[in-house]
């Protein structure tokens, strides 16, 4: 049995956020695969909930015509990589999101949960990074949007109010089209295990040059983070090993990995290096490059 002293079933975005006003202190759960966990390690604080499971409105994945993708925070891994793969959008975000778990948790996980607990090893973070993600929040008092990158407040803290709830993220056209990307986490095994490191990129290219670049890390540093001088670094340049080498050389300038029982920093660096050749290699052969 689990230590829940108030519980609560929102109907609707509005009434979560009713709910939370007039619950001081309380937590949201969606798929519970978080949540549940934190309940059954007896963590404090959970004792008071407010159900947004399988709300209508947060589990919407729009496409417009003009491109612009929104999906909603409730959206579980596993709808979220079938609408993305039938439409051939966003594969850094697919292969992000198919890397959580195993299917039984992404039946059930949702991308607002995974990016609200936020957690450096977040594997569909790095992806919304480099798509340049951002994220809508909810409250009695209004709504406010901020890019995924700034709603990272530290190792297991976002920037979110207690009577706030994430409704959706955005990712406007300009940021994927047109975009190669790509996304590989390293564990220590092959399934079901938290990222030693995570790395994603999206790229464009003109004429076989550096259009843009966008570089993004996972465990890595106290948060999700971009590699955003060196994003800046490449433009222009013709692609080719070298670049990629340079690249995969300079990259631990704007990264922080840290010891840990799970992996050392030497182990990190290394990694993170390896997957700079891997990932962009990759990301620009999607783009339609040569190297």
């Amino acid at each position: 049995m689990f230590p829940i002293d108030h519980y609560h079933r929102a109907s609707s975005i509005e009434h979560a956020c009713h709910l939370l006003a007039e619950n001081p202190g309380s937590k949201l759960i969606a798929g519970g695969t978080d949540v549940l966990i934190r309940l059954r390690e007896g963590k404090s604080g959970f004792g008071s909930l407010v159900d947004i499971h399988g709300l209508d409105e947060l589990t919407r994945i729009t496409h417009t015509p003009d491109g612009t993708l929104q999906i909603g925070s409730g959206v579980t891994f596993t709808r979220l990589i079938n609408f993305l793969k039938n439409d051939g959008l966003l594969p850094a975000l697919v292969e992000g999101a198919s890397s959580i778990g195993g299917p039984q948790v992404r039946n059930m996980a949702t991308l607002g949960g995974n990016i609200c607990n936020g957690a450096p090893s977040g594997d569909s973070a790095a992806p919304l990074l480099v798509f340049d993600a951002r994220v809508t929040l909810q409250s009695h008092r209004g709504t406010r949007e901020v890019p995924v990158e700034e709603f990272y407040a530290g190792p297991g803290k976002v920037h979110i109010e207690d009577d706030e709830l994430v409704t959706c993220f955005t990712i406007n056209p300009e940021s994927h089209q047109h975009t190669g990307s790509h996304f590989y986490k390293y564990a220590m095994r092959k399934a079901m295990d938290i990222a030693t490191i995570g790395c994603a990129a999206a790229c464009k290219l003109a004429d076989n040059r550096i259009d843009s670049l966008r570089l993004a890390y996972t465990v890595a540093a106290p948060v999700p983070k971009r590699c955003r001088v060196l994003e800046q670094q490449v433009i222009g340049q013709p692609v080719s090993g070298k670049l990629i080498a340079e690249i995969a050389s300079m990259v631990l300038e704007e990264l922080s990995p840290r010891n840990s029982w799970r992996a050392s920093k030497d182990f990190r660096e290394h990694i993170i290096r390896t997957l700079a050749d891997r990932v962009i290699s990759e990301a620009i052969v999607r783009a339609g490059g040569q190297l």
